[in-house]
């Protein structure tokens, strides 16, 4: 956050200021809407959300040092007071960007967005300072929070963007209009809302629409094995790199397999060179994420050889995605439990089988949310590929959507007890419990709602195995 007083953050989001004592204080940051973050200098958003209001912390958060409060009524403390908070942030964050002059770089994807986000930040950071969102801030509050974090001598600003309906990504683009854009896939996450793939990459495709042409720098970072996305270039007037498998990539991976523990390996090609990747993530598909993040780190200057050395030893920041623990009785835990499609639980079952080789293999599954019409087949094509990846033991869990999961499997052929269905999280710590041994693998992976979270967090905590079997954390 760049300094301000009160009276000038007024004037740039048109708001008045009220209880401002003189001389003004300084806003100097962190910008927060949780009165806990508050430190010495702090501007508070008091939000009126659906169970708190923030107007009511707006007292404590200047006992704890913020200067002012950014709020939608009069608050007895200083305070700027305008009519919708959320637009006043955004047209904060669109001020502070535009005069620290950051690169901005952008980017959505129906999956692995906040992993790629991770990777680009990871490389970024080696060229200079980057701010990026912990976990995936990436809709009209987070987004512009995480740019006001930015501040003098910051060279790049990293932001993820998360649409649930066309215009969303246009609204974030002209919060903090981006210099590179990158479109990951189109996928089937929120088809139910979206109404069909078409819909969802025409609000994708809002991205590359809001970049500047490429004679003003902007650059679209496209998908070339996506054929949604590769489309996209109709609809830009920036510069294209292309990034993938394909021939035409410019960014490119060859030799793609993946090493015994189900870690990604691949040779990195760019127009400055080539160089081998060996990856701390584990699963296939973190390879598309590795050469989006490339193709980023090369537009902004870093070799080929750098940017290889940095993939090879970039690990995972966001909590609960692909996030392996190893216990010292030999179980591992592979917690995916923050959300959910059909292309990253198909992408996560293929690292569970990569990874389970010449082990047995739990895949702990649950509902894949706003899937619409395609839930059921979704659902009963996620427990058939289980069986077809030879997983050991399908566990699904939650109501009709994971019933769906366990009958698609027995359709495919799981017999016996391989596939079963249990109604909560509990009764699936309670059958992992019982029934777990040293040496296996467990995946966990649900959309966000089904909380399947705490059956990860168990296990790795040691409460999922029987007193014969349990064992300490070795390490994350």
């Amino acid at each position: 956050m760049i300094p301000l007083t009160p009276t000038e953050i007024a004037g740039i989001v048109s708001g008045r200021v009220h209880d401002i004592p003189d001389p003004e204080p300084t806003v100097t940051g962190p910008v927060v809407k949780d009165s806990r973050e508050v430190r010495p200098g702090a501007l508070f958003v008091a939000f009126d959300g659906a169970r708190v209001d923030g107007h009511d912390f707006a007292a404590r958060a200047v006992a704890d040092g913020a200067a002012a409060v950014l709020a939608a009524r009069p608050v007895g403390v200083p305070a700027v007071v305008v009519d919708d908070v959320e637009t006043a942030l955004g047209a904060l964050a669109r001020h502070v960007v535009r005069r620290l002059g950051t690169a901005v770089v952008a980017l959505t994807g129906s999956a692995g967005k906040t992993s790629t986000k991770d990777l680009i930040a990871q490389l970024l950071r080696r060229l200079g300072p980057t701010v990026f969102p912990p976990g995936s801030l990436n809709n009209e509050i987070g987004l512009p929070l995480t740019a006001l974090s930015a501040e003098e001598g910051t060279r790049h600003l990293v932001l993820e963007m998360g649409a649930r309906g066309i215009g969303h990504i246009r609204y974030l683009t002209g919060l903090t209009p981006p210099r590179i854009g990158v479109v990951l896939n189109v996928g089937s996450a929120h088809i139910g809302e979206f109404g069909g793939r078409e819909q969802i990459a025409r609000a994708k495709g809002e991205l590359v629409e809001s970049l500047p042409p490429a004679d003003e720098g902007g650059v679209a970072v496209l998908n070339a094995d996506d054929p949604l996305v590769r489309a996209m270039r109709a609809r830009t007037e920036a510069r294209v790199l292309l990034f993938g498998e394909a021939e035409e990539a410019d960014i490119r991976a060859e030799n793609v397999r993946l090493t015994p523990k189900g870690q990604p390996a691949f040779t990195l090609h760019t127009p400055t060179g080539c160089s081998d990747v060996t990856m701390r993530l584990y699963g296939e598909h973190h390879v598309s994420n590795a050469l989006a993040a490339a193709a980023v780190a090369h537009e902004l200057g870093m070799p080929a050889d750098g940017i290889a050395t940095a993939l090879s030893e970039a690990g995972t920041l966001s909590r609960w995605r692909m996030e392996v623990t190893e216990r010292s009785d030999g179980v591992t835990v592979v917690n995916d439990a923050y959300n959910a499609n059909p292309e990253s639980v198909r992408a996560a079952l293929r690292a569970l089988a990569a990874m389970g080789k010449g082990r047995r293999t739990w895949a702990v599954l649950g509902e894949m949310a706003e899937l619409g019409e395609e839930s059921l087949a979704e659902h009963d094509a996620v427990g058939r590929m289980a069986v077809r990846l030879n997983v050991s033991k399908l566990v699904a869990v939650g109501g009709r959507e994971a019933r769906w999961i366990d009958m698609g499997a027995k359709n495919e052929g799981s017999w016996g007890e391989e596939s079963v269905h249990v109604s909560d999280a509990q009764a699936a710590i309670d059958l992992l419990r019982d029934d777990l041994r040293p040496g296996d693998v467990v995946l966990v992976k649900a959309s966000r709602s089904a909380g399947l979270e705490k059956v990860a967090l168990a296990l790795v905590e040691g409460r999922g195995l029987s007193a014969e079997g349990r064992g300490e954390v070795a390490g994350r």
